[in-house]
């Protein structure tokens, strides 16, 4: 299985659920659109949950800055190819600063870890993080992307622990996004045709179908139709 086949898997297999907002592309420093607060309230919230939704979008966490290093972090998680889209191309960094707005407890944690990353790359080629090379900042996150699945989570270091719910939010923000669920094939809820439990199965039972039900239930040119009954409930059509 390679990487992204990997990194899917581990999506379809957990409850994720996610927002996106417009932001930036790797080199740029433009600030994160805001989304019209009438298209942030949706029917099967309450008016409360629809008004602090509605906050969140007229807030920004990062910086310019941490958007632009952002944006490259993620894209060197899930980096685009002729066949798949990037991390940026689903404007997952907006739905990072989404959620670090509505999880504050995680923004020490995203400021803190753009900040190690700089010291990194300061400490070991004299360059903030997002201008080092490609080579140079995958040898920074080979040190971090892996941990010790025997060591609790408060016994890893921090850096390891940033690495870890950038790379889960990076994913959820993908997957979640238009591009993402189009990637997995994944349709929704389709309607189908049923016809009956298959015969061989019936035989293995030793149970059949009543000719007369069969024709009233299965017949497909009626699957629109609202059944009837009479008033011993049984099925007229």
């Amino acid at each position: 299985m390679d990487r992204r086949k990997s990194l899917k898997s581990i999506v379809l297999g957990s409850v994720a659920g996610g927002l996106a907002l417009n932001g930036c592309k790797p080199g740029t420093e433009e600030v994160i659109d805001e989304k019209a607060i009438e298209s942030s309230a949706v029917k099967w919230r309450t008016e409360r949950e629809n008004e602090e939704v509605a906050k969140l979008y007229e807030e920004q966490f990062f910086t310019n800055y941490e958007i632009a290093t952002m944006t490259v972090l993620c894209d060197l998680i899930l980096p685009g190819s002729s066949e798949f889209k990037s991390a940026s191309d689903a404007d997952v960094v907006s739905f990072i600063d989404f959620m670090a707005k509505d999880l504050p407890e995680m923004q020490t944690d995203l400021r803190g870890g753009i900040m190690w990353l700089d010291h990194k790359s300061n400490t070991d080629f004299k360059v903030e993080f997002k201008s080092a090379t490609e080579e140079q900042q995958k040898s920074i996150l080979d040190e971090i992307a892996f941990y010790d699945p025997e060591v609790p989570e408060s016994e890893r270091p921090f850096e390891v622990n940033f690495f870890s719910l950038v790379r889960n939010l990076t994913m959820t923000g993908f997957y979640t996004s238009k591009i993402g669920i189009e990637e997995l094939g994944y349709k929704g809820n389709m309607p189908n045709v049923w016809d009956g439990v298959p015969d061989d199965v019936l035989e293995q039972h030793g149970v059949s179908y009543d000719p007369e039900w069969i024709a009233k239930c299965v017949d497909q040119s009626k699957r629109n139709d609202i059944a009837e009954w009479d008033d011993d409930m049984n099925l007229i059509t």
